[in-house]
Parts: structure tokens; C-alpha cells; sequence
């Protein structure tokens, strides 16, 4: 085998881990052979995910907050620590919308939002940026989660919507500025895959008509696959933005 294909040879980080789309890509990863360190806000998920995959040594959990910069370095650190360091960033971690209108919201809860999926994946972003420019053979590549909801919103998903366009500026700048340093940054953009947050959309949503419709679905697993494909991609080639959705849902015109 070459240094590139031996098992172990490769190091992921994947942010919110233990559940969803994030337990899906690190699975993937984990499956093709991958070292990966798991964050997420809680460790008994991300123990539960690295004993599923096997991986023995391959796997480590790290509980991590994402919207505290500290915690992120902590994160980075564990990973080079254990394994050497950082080929990948699979930056996943994020939440949903406060309930009820925003105009209801306090600032907290917009915040608390913000915190998560603009905040944290900028502090991933920045800590990959240090941690892949100073090791040898330098570069990475790091895949933002955005979600459909980066380019068209729905109905009152002002929070959601508004940082996911925010991760698409973070990709697009972060892919600019990670060229001189070998470190290749795209983006999976998601729509409709089967887990907690998405799930619901089989149990009927609102639409911009104001109609609740049922949305298909997919599974969640495909998203693994999508992952680790761009994952897989030599350094010199990148996949920059990523749609993986069900075939019917609507996104392309909302309908």
C-alpha cells in the first residue's frame, strides 16, 4: 500500500459527530479507511459512533463546543496529538431556528444561532487554516456543511437561512485563501436527508404558499457518500459547491 491508501493514513476532523448528516460522513470516512477524531457538544453520542465503526484506534471522541474558540483549538490539538495531523475538515456542526416568528425571538436565541453555524465554522475554519499550513506536507481540505437553505430560504427559517448564506461566503473566501497553502475548501449544500432536523420534512412543512406538504426524503447515508467523495479528491482538483438532495423534493423553483 502507498503512505496515501494505508488505513490510518488519513486524518479527518468531524464536527457534530454524533448524530445526523455528521455521524453519516464520519462514518464513511471511517468505513474508506480514515483516522478520525469525532467533535460534538456531547460524548456520549460521539463514544456511541466510534464504537459502531470499529475503528479501534482509528477513532477518538472530543467533546467540543464549536462557539467557543478554545474549545475548537483544544479539538485541533487532540487531533495532531493522537494522530499527526489534520488532512481534513468535515466543518458539520450547526442548529436549527428558534421556534415560533421571529419577530418573537429574543436576542439570545438569534445569537445562540449565530454562535453555532457562523461563529463555529469560522473558529474550524481558522484553526484547519493554522493547523494545515504548518505541517509538513502542508495543505488539507475542508468541506463546509451549508444546506439548500445557503441559496433559497423557507418560510420563516430567518436564522437557518441567514448564517447558511453566511457559510457560503465563508467557503468561496476560505477556498481564495487557501490556495497558497495547498488547502483545498468546498461545500455539501443538503436538502431533505433523513434525520432529526430534516426528517420532519416527511411529516409535511410549510410552503411559500402557506400550504403544509409532505417533502421526499433521502438517507441520510448518501450524504456519507457524498462526502467522502469530495473527501477522496486530490488536492489539486475541488469540488467548491455540492448539491445532494431528493430527486422531488422542491427546491429548484419551490415547487
Amino acid at each position: 500500500m502507498t503512505a496515501e491508501t494505508t488505513p490510518g493514513s488519513r486524518i479527518a476532523i468531524v464536527t457534530g459527530a454524533g448524530t445526523g448528516i455528521g455521524r453519516s460522513g464520519a462514518l464513511a470516512l471511517l468505513g474508506d479507511g480514515w483516522s478520525v477524531a469525532l467533535a460534538g457538544r456531547r460524548a456520549e453520542p460521539l463514544e456511541a459512533v466510534a464504537k459502531e465503526s470499529g475503528a479501534g484506534s482509528r477513532v477518538i471522541a472530543v467533546p467540543t463546543d464549536v462557539a467557543d474558540p478554545a474549545s475548537v483549538e483544544a479539538l485541533f490539538a487532540a487531533a495532531v496529538k493522537q494522530f499527526g495531523r489534520v488532512d481534513l475538515l468535515f466543518n458539520n456542526a450547526g442548529i436549527g431556528n428558534p421556534p415560533g416568528p421571529f419577530e418573537d425571538w429574543t436576542a439570545a436565541q438569534w445569537k445562540g444561532v449565530v454562535d453555532i453555524n457562523l461563529n463555529g465554522m469560522f473558529y474550524c475554519i481558522q484553526q484547519a487554516f493554522r493547523t494545515m499550513k504548518a505541517q509538513s506536507p502542508r495543505g488539507g481540505r475542508i468541506i463546509n456543511n451549508g444546506s439548500i437553505s445557503a441559496t433559497a430560504p423557507r418560510p420563516n427559517s430567518i436564522a437557518y437561512t441567514a448564517t447558511k448564506h453566511a457559510v457560503q461566503g465563508l467557503t468561496k473566501t476560505a477556498s481564495l485563501d487557501g490556495r497558497k497553502y495547498d488547502i483545498a475548501v468546498g461545500q455539501v449544500d443538503v436538502g431533505n436527508a433523513m434525520t432529526a432536523m430534516g426528517g420532519r420534512m416527511a411529516n409535511g412543512v410549510p410552503q411559500a404558499n402557506g400550504e403544509i406538504a409532505v417533502e421526499p426524503v433521502i438517507d441520510v447515508d448518501i450524504v456519507g457518500r457524498s462526502v467522502l467523495y469530495m473527501a477522496n479528491l486530490p488536492l489539486e482538483a475541488n469540488v467548491l459547491f455540492h448539491t445532494i438532495m431528493a430527486t422531488k423534493m422542491p427546491f429548484v423553483g419551490r415547487g
